[in-house]
């Protein structure tokens, strides 16, 4: 039988939830073999995708985002999700460096959320909202 587990929970767009939301997901994803540093990361890309939908999906305005972590064996998914502006250019929104408010962001949470998750997935559509999903493998490591 295999080793699953999931939560989901909604947060208000809030910035000062940002910090909420990447703890609770890191506690969940504690129950694998993480190490500290690997944990770390999780937290960041879970802070990332977060502050996207507070700052670019809504705007700082009103809203909901949508939180599921999930794990089968040693892989575990998260989604953020948010049903605010939308992404009009997903690869360019991805670009090192880009970013919609150049005097306040450096344009880097995308890029944190690849470095650090295995894989990382967006769909959005304009005025609908965006979905990320990341995906992270517990390494394999010597036994011993």
């Amino acid at each position: 039988m295999a080793d699953t587990n999931w939560v989901k929970f909604e947060i208000p767009s809030d910035t000062r939830n940002v910090a909420f939301a990447r703890t609770a997901v890191a506690l969940f994803a504690s129950q694998l073999d993480w190490t500290l540093d690997e944990l770390e990361d999780i937290k960041v890309a879970v802070s990332e995708a977060v502050s996207n939908s507070v700052i670019h999906g809504y705007q700082l305005g009103e809203g909901i985002v949508r939180l599921e972590a999930s794990y089968q064996d040693h892989k575990l998914t998260i989604v953020v999700e948010d049903y605010g502006q939308g992404i009009a250019d997903i690869e360019q929104a991805q670009e090192t460096g880009y970013t919609t408010i150049p005097e306040e962001r450096m344009g880097l949470g995308f890029t944190f959320m690849h470095e650090y998750m295995d894989e990382v997935l967006v769909f959005s559509q304009v005025q609908k909202g965006t979905k990320v999903t990341m995906i992270k493998e517990v390494p394999r490591r010597p036994e011993g």
